[in-house]
């Protein structure tokens, strides 16, 4: 997978799109902080749970 974005990264800057690459990095840039955003939530939940486990148990 990373092999085939590297692929299209280079294809457009040999191409010299400039623009479109641009909008490339700024997709593969949000792609990358909602994965973050979403390991964070997942993170959160699970503290959650494990909280009212907790409690439950006392």
């Amino acid at each position: 997978m990373i092999k085939f974005f590297r692929k299209i990264r280079e294809r457009l800057l040999t191409e010299n799109k400039f623009d479109k690459y641009l909008l490339y990095a700024i997709g593969e840039i949000i792609l990358v902080v909602f994965g973050f955003l979403i390991a964070l939530q997942i993170n959160n939940w699970n503290e959650e749970r494990k909280t009212e486990n907790l409690e439950v148990s006392k």
